[in-house]
């Protein structure tokens, strides 16, 4: 394996929802650069140790464990922290990636199905960012491993700005990461504490399985991406690997989509 600049060594990092998918690939491209890796799941915890013991023993300087760990719930997020900052001293960057969906028509959508969406794809992204700052104020400054007292970075969508019809519920929560992320940036920066969000487009992942698993789907989908290929999980890991560095110390308070050029609406090429 090639040696990575092991940009995030001696820093440790919390991955939410991180046993598939997007979450996992962001795991293991932070593990691969040096850092410790917390593998958080709410499901199988088999995959999740498979994940958390391949990055302890490919990565040339961090370490991985699984911590179980349902981010819709407060108590739970706490000791997920607490859990890390015993087995690992501190936390330095937090991924609050955990997401799901639960799609129908708005007029048909239950309010639990409205609830659980919003529930884990925003509540418990701030709760996942709230520990955070809390143990990035805790610690104080470690100028020997980064520039930043702590890095968050929120894992969003390109529909925070791209509406979605049967999908309310997800849009909605996803819209709001926009502002939690900015507010949170607003009034962290001066502590040093950089937020920011990655959104992505079409990714392969099994959350999405039905829209790239044919041909006749794949190429469906591909008329929405200018790039016309789909986002690879590992796409969305290079770009978390660099805002968790300090080659992106002055970027605080954006989003980066990553997404094949999908929020152009490539639909208008031809007048409409």
């Amino acid at each position: 394996m090639q040696k990575n600049k092991q940009r995030l060594s001696g820093q440790t990092c919390i991955v939410t929802g991180a046993n598939s998918g997007i979450g996992e690939a962001v795991a293991v491209a932070i593990g691969r650069d040096g850092a410790n890796v917390v593998i958080n799941y709410v499901s199988n915890p088999e995959i999740a140790e498979d994940i958390a013991h391949k990055i302890s023993k490919d990565c040339l300087c961090g370490e991985a464990i699984a911590i179980h760990c349902d981010v819709s719930q407060e108590n739970q997020v706490e000791a997920m922290f607490q859990k890390a900052v015993n087995h690992f001293g501190t936390v330095d960057i937090c991924v609050p990636n955990a997401g799901l969906q639960r799609d129908s028509p708005l007029h048909e959508m239950s309010l639990e199905d409205w609830n659980v969406v919003l529930d884990v794809n925003l509540t418990g992204q701030f709760l996942c960012a709230r520990e955070a700052i809390r143990e990035f104020l805790r610690r104080g400054m470690r100028p020997d491993v980064s520039r930043s007292l702590g890095k968050i970075i929120h894992m969003s969508s390109v529909h925070q700005i791209i509406p979605w019809a049967g999908h309310a519920n997800y849009a909605a929560s996803k819209g709001a990461i926009v502002m939690l992320m900015k507010s949170i940036c607003q009034e962290y920066g001066p502590h040093k504490i950089r937020c920011n969000s990655i959104a992505p487009g079409a990714i392969k992942t099994p959350i999405n399985r039905d829209a790239w698993k044919t041909p006749e789907a794949l190429d469906e989908l591909n008329r929405l991406i200018p790039y016309k290929r789909i986002g690879e999980p590992e796409d969305i890991g290079r770009v978390a690997v660099w805002l968790a560095s300090d080659e992106s110390e002055y970027i605080n308070g954006t989003t980066i989509f990553v997404d094949g050029g999908m929020t152009c609406y490539p639909g208008f090429t031809s007048n409409g």
